[in-house]
Parts: structure tokens; sequence; C-alpha cells
């Protein structure tokens, strides 16, 4: 296969932290209130407005309350956890890394002996099995390292009893969320919105304040996962009062990224942009036998990290170490090309490719993405067939 002429011009395709939104330059950062204490007038200013911000651009809704947490996705999902479970049996719902470290935490750390619901890397467990009735339940929305997502929230009941925990880390701000059927939603800035790392998002119901405020946990709560004191919820931290020191250059970041997002059309446009970025690469794998989907079912597949596993079977024939040196020839060497970083599978996810496809990435780039993908599997192929 001959070599492609038209290279992306951003070949930025990491699932995170994801690639900055079209048209950055250091110069969005030069309002940073560097220097400055993030507890000055500026500062909790600048903090305040990124939550104000995040609120109008995800469509929050007015009684829910937002607040910036410390240690990124996982710190505000550990927040959570460590706050508000104890008081009902818990399900969790997990089918790749990420969602298998709630498992952990709730198992090994927490000990609470959760209901465990546990699907294989590209299927769904059974969520007809979930007690969202009576249970409190943990869950992600979007699965980062399977490219797997919940199609919707009709499987949560209506009328629960507990509170559902939301991991939404790379699917706020790229697809609808059920609010309704959500009391806390954590997310991180270095996802969806290309933002920096180390800054995690905790949203929380009126139902979760409750339970908040309610629950006495059995286990010590690290101070930065504590959000109420002597039976009332810290409400400084969702006002801009953060628990620990923010970077504020990477509060501007955020900033700049949420007024980008209203430039274009806000949310709408940003689930129209990851949904045709995503096409992009669900037609072209549709056309071409070599690659396939690691989700199994259509109606699951994520529009922002797609995740690939080599299909092509004179590669499978050869076992799993062809596979997996096959998915790591084309990510090296489109990496040396300078046409695509960061496309490796997920460490513990099965050997293929991922391809971040959210809304900061223009879908030109990927257009001209596969013709490489192409070349380079052509390539990997044939050094095995001079191997044999």
């Amino acid at each position: 296969m001959s070599r492609p002429n038209t290279r992306p011009r951003v070949p930025n395709f990491s699932s995170g932290p994801c690639t900055k939104r079209p048209g950055w330059s250091l110069q969005a950062l030069e309002g940073a209130a560097l220097g400055r204490s993030h507890r000055s007038a500026v500062g909790k200013a600048k903090l305040k407005q990124a939550i104000d911000l995040t609120r109008e651009v995800l469509r929050v809704p007015a009684d829910y309350r937002i607040g910036i947490v410390p240690a990124s996705d996982t710190g505000a999902v550990e927040m959570a956890m460590w706050s508000m479970l104890g008081s009902r049996t818990v399900d969790v719902v997990a089918w790749e890394a990420f969602g298998l470290e709630w498992v952990t935490d709730a198992l090994a750390e927490l000990k609470i002996s959760p209901r465990v619901h546990v699907g294989d890397y590209g299927i769904l467990p059974d969520l007809s099995a979930v007690d969202t009735k009576h249970n409190d339940v943990i869950f992600t929305w979007n699965g980062t390292a399977a490219g797997v997502r919940v199609p919707n929230g009709d499987w949560i009941a209506a009328d629960r009893e507990g509170v559902t925990i939301c991991d939404a880390t790379s699917a706020a701000f790229a697809m609808p969320l059920a609010w309704d059927k959500l009391d806390v939603v954590t997310f991180s800035w270095q996802k969806v919105m290309g933002g920096e790392a180390a800054h995690g998002m905790i949203v929380l119901s009126p139902r979760a304040v409750a339970r908040i405020e309610g629950n006495k946990p059995a286990w010590p709560v690290p101070k930065v996962f504590r959000m109420a004191k002597d039976g009332k919820l810290i409400e400084g931290i969702f006002k801009g009062d953060t628990i620990n020191t923010p970077s504020m250059l990477a509060v501007e970041d955020y900033l700049d990224t949420l007024n980008w997002a209203k430039s274009i059309g806000g949310l709408d446009a940003l689930y129209a942009r990851a949904d045709a970025n995503a096409k992009v690469i669900h037609d072209w794998v549709a056309r071409t036998s070599w690659i396939g989907h690691l989700a199994v079912d259509a109606a699951t597949y994520t529009n922002t990290g797609v995740c690939l596993v080599i299909a092509d079977p004179d590669v499978l024939a050869r076992g799993n170490a062809a596979v997996e040196a096959v998915a790591k020839g084309i990510a090296d060497t489109l990496d040396r090309e300078g046409i695509a970083y960061d496309i490796g599978a997920y460490r513990d996810a099965p050997a293929g490719l991922r391809i971040w496809c959210g809304g900061t990435v223009e879908r030109s780039d990927l257009e001209a993405l596969t013709p490489w993908l192409d070349w380079a599997f052509a390539a990997e192929k044939a050094k095995l067939a001079q191997a044999a």
C-alpha cells in the first residue's frame, strides 16, 4: 500500500489528557491569576466562574451543587464513596479497568461487601440485574478503556431509594446524561474538554446532599474527602472555596475551553462534534476488514475513546503474541511518523488501538488518520509474512 499524502493537522488522539480545543495557544492563559492565592478575591472569582460556566455549558439542574475537588475524577469518585456509603447495600457495575477500581475500593478498602456486576471488556453487564430501586449504585457512564457506554439511564429506577454515583469522566460534555437518575456525577478537566490534570469535578443532587449530611461513615474520612462538618455540607466547596490548592493556570485553561464551547453552540454542538468524529472511525471500521470494535453491541459504542481490536484472520491465526505485536507496531509507527500519538489500547485492556473522538478533535484530522492506519497495518502484516 502506498504511503498516504495527507497528514492530520493535529496528531493528538490521546484519551487523556485529551487534545486542546481547536485554535488553542498559550495566549489563552494570559488572564490566569498566577502568583495569587486561590483564596484571594480574584482567585475565588475564577473558581466560582468555573463552577458557574460548568453549570451553564453542561446544563446541570439548578438545585444540584457543583464543586472543584482534588485528585481528578478518581478523587471525586472516592470522595463520594468515602462520604456517602455504608447505610445501604451497594451495587457496583464495571466492565473495564476504571470501573473495577471502584469494585476494589468497595471490597478491599471500605469492606462493605457490595453486589458486584462485572462484564468482560467490550460487553456491558446485565443492567437489569442491578437493584437500582433499593440499593446505592456505582457505575461508569462511559468505559474509557473499553469504548463501551450505557445507552441511556432507563435502567435506573425513577423511584430509587438509594443514591447513584456516576463516574462520567469521558462522558460529560460528549453525550447526554440522565440528570434525573443521577445523584453524584464526577468528571475531570483533562478528558472531554482537553484541560489539564489533577482537578476533578463533583456534582451533587439534593438527595446526595441529604445522604452526606445524614451519613456517619464507619471508616476514617481523609481531609481531602470531607464534604460535611458537624452534620452539615461544607457549602464553601461548591462556591469556589476548594479543599486544597488548585492550579490557577489549569483553572484558566478550563475557563478557556468552557468559553470556547459556548462560542460554538454549547452542549449540543459538543455532542454533534463528538458524534461526527466517532462516525468517521465507525464508518471506517465498517468498510475495513482488518479492524473491529472492542465493543460488541453497536448500541453501546462510545463517541469518545473508540477502542478497536485487530480482526484480520491471518493475524489472529498466529495467536495473541502476533496480535499484540501488530497493534503495538501500528501505534509505534504512527507515533514516530508524527501522525498519531498515544493510540495504543489501555494497558489492562485487550491488545488494540484507542482513538479519541471527543469534541476538541477536528473531524478532518480523523479523516486524514484512517489511511495511515491502513498503511501502518499493511506494513506490520508484511513483517509477519517475512518472519514466517
